[in-house]
Formats: structure tokens, C-alpha cells, sequence
């Protein structure tokens, strides 16, 4: 850019045109450059010229894409609910956002959380699977659409390795020998088990899982048949459903219920009621002991003395 030093008419600001005896660039008789009517940058270069916006179009493009399936693969990802096993906490043609993030730092499944999970064998093989036209693809591809073609579905952890479930015809589901109170979360009317099974044990590194839904979801309860005992493998989670996010006048986040988190749920816990009564009774018994002993030595000293 040139920097103008005129006023206006062509005249310096002594009211004299300052004389050109160099070239277009306006070097001076000591040979240096004046800046005052060149576009040269810094040494004499000529500046570099801006790129066009439609030239630098497709790299923003690609970085995009980039970015957008890096995202898909490793932090979040969109699903489509495909039917009503989850009502009314996810609605048919509902779209939700998984984490994908926290289980490549370890996380695993926990009780009450809303889980997108891959077919462990089995649990689909009747279902029909839409033929996705090419842009459909590309879009699920990068993420910004779900996927048509993955046989996943979503359910709710009811229990995880370690925990004993069972439920009784027309009762409530037993957790470790506690009733869930799931009022919050199941489909209004829906009975919490219609038929009764159990008490499983649910092997580790693996997950129970039932529909919201009850009595319209094909869950862990109705593929107890298959290996795993209708159990998940914990590897086959994609992640945790954590928002609703279309359509708008649905959005929602998933957060656990309470109910899972009543004192006592955890199975270890079973013991832990007697470990308080038992320590004070040990340090008591500890502490006792020395003083027992230092008495009896001091009397024994006392009558040899005597």
C-alpha cells in the first residue's frame, strides 16, 4: 500500500513538488527508497497477493470434512430412534447425541444410563435395513447424519458385571435386593416386567439392558437364549446417549435417574453395615491389650518385691 505524503494538490507539505530522480519505485540520489509512490513491500519486493476466496474454497471444504469426521469417530455422533422401545423418554423419528469421547479414556457403561450399542448377534436379524441413496452416505459417513446401514439400537442399563437382576410377573425390577422405583423414566401404563426372570447374574465386562418401553421393547429379557444370556459386552457400546437435540421442541439431556442412585444398590455394599461395629470392637480390643499386659507385669513386679 503507498503512503501518501500530499496535500491534496499535488504539492508537498512545504507547498514544493518533491522531484522523482529515480524510477517507479522513487529511490532518492543516496539510493534509497522514499516510499512515497511505489508498491513495493519491505527490500524492493512486490507485495503477495491475496488469494481468492473461491480458490481457498475446497481447502476449507476438506478441513471441514476432516474435522467433521474426526468428530463422528472419536467424540460425537448422531442416532435416529427407529421405533417406540424407548418412549417417552425418546420418541420415534427422534435424533440424540452420543458420546463417543469418555470411553476411549476408560469409561464404562453405568446403571440408568441411555446406551447406543452395536447388534451382539441375534437381536436384529428380522429387522429391515433402508437402502441409503450415495448423499445419504456421504452424510452418515461424516458424521452428519446417522448411519443407515449399522444395525445399532438403544436401551437403558438396567445392570452392570457383578449385579444380580431379576423381576416378577406384574412386580418391580430387583436390583442386588432392590426394588427400582422407575416411575420417572417408563412409558406411562407400562408395567415394569410382565413376565418374571431372574435372578441372573450379570458377568463382568458386560450390561443389562431394558427399553423404557416395557411392553413394546425387545431387550436383554427376550434374548436370554443367546450367548451372553442376553447380556451386552461392554465393548459393543458406542457410547452414552447424553441429548436429544432434533427436533428442537423435543430437546432434552439424558441424565440418570435418582433411583439409581438409593443407598445400598451396589452389591459390595452388602457387607458394609457390619464393618463399622466390627473396627471400633478390633482398635478397642488393640489398644486394650498393652495396657492388660503393662498391669499384670507391674502387679508381678509388685508381689516379687514383696
Amino acid at each position: 500500500m503507498t503512503e501518501e505524503n500530499t496535500n491534496g494538490d499535488g504539492t508537498s507539505s512545504s507547498g514544493e513538488r518533491p522531484e522523482r530522480t529515480g524510477g517507479t519505485g522513487g529511490p532518492d540520489d543516496t539510493g534509497t527508497d522514499t516510499g512515497d509512490g511505489g508498491e513495493h513491500g519491505e527490500n524492493g519486493a512486490p507485495p503477495r497477493k491475496q488469494r481468492s476466496f473461491w480458490k481457498e474454497l475446497p481447502l476449507l471444504i476438506g478441513i471441514a470434512l476432516i474435522l467433521a469426521l474426526l468428530i463422528k469417530t472419536f467424540l460425537v455422533q448422531a442416532f435416529s430412534i427407529p421405533s417406540e422401545s424407548m418412549m417417552n423418554t425418546l420418541k420415534k423419528g427422534d435424533r440424540v447425541l452420543v458420546d463417543k469421547l469418555t470411553p476411549w479414556f476408560g469409561s464404562e457403561p453405568e446403571r440408568g444410563e441411555v446406551v447406543v450399542f452395536h447388534d451382539p448377534g441375534g437381536w436384529l436379524e428380522t429387522a429391515e435395513t433402508p437402502k441409503p441413496n450415495a448423499i445419504q452416505k456421504f452424510l452418515s459417513f461424516i458424521g452428519l447424519m446417522p448411519s443407515a446401514e449399522e444395525k445399532d439400537l438403544i436401551k437403558r442399563v438396567i445392570a452392570v458385571g457383578g449385579d444380580t437382576v431379576s423381576c416378577k410377573e406384574g412386580g418391580k425390577v430387583v436390583l442386588n435386593g432392590k426394588e427400582l422405583d422407575e416411575t420417572a423414566y417408563l412409558y406411562p401404563g407400562s408395567v415394569p416386567c410382565q413376565d418374571s426372570f431372574g435372578p441372573i447374574k450379570v458377568p463382568q465386562d458386560r450390561i443389562w439392558v431394558m427399553g423404557d418401553n416395557r411392553q413394546n421393547s425387545l431387550d436383554s429379557r427376550f434374548h436370554q437364549e443367546l450367548p451372553g444370556g442376553g447380556t451386552i459386552a461392554e465393548d459393543q457400546v458406542v457410547g452414552r446417549a447424553v441429548v436429544v437435540a432434533w427436533p428442537i421442541t423435543r430437546w432434552a439431556t439424558l441424565p440418570v435417574p435418582d433411583v439409581f442412585d438409593q443407598p445400598g444398590l451396589d452389591p459390595a455394599s452388602a457387607a458394609a453395615p457390619a464393618a463399622p461395629a466390627a473396627l471400633p470392637a478390633a482398635a478397642g480390643l488393640a489398644g486394650a491389650l498393652p495396657l492388660v499386659l503393662w498391669r499384670r507385669k507391674k502387679r508381678a513386679t509388685r508381689h516379687t518385691a514383696e
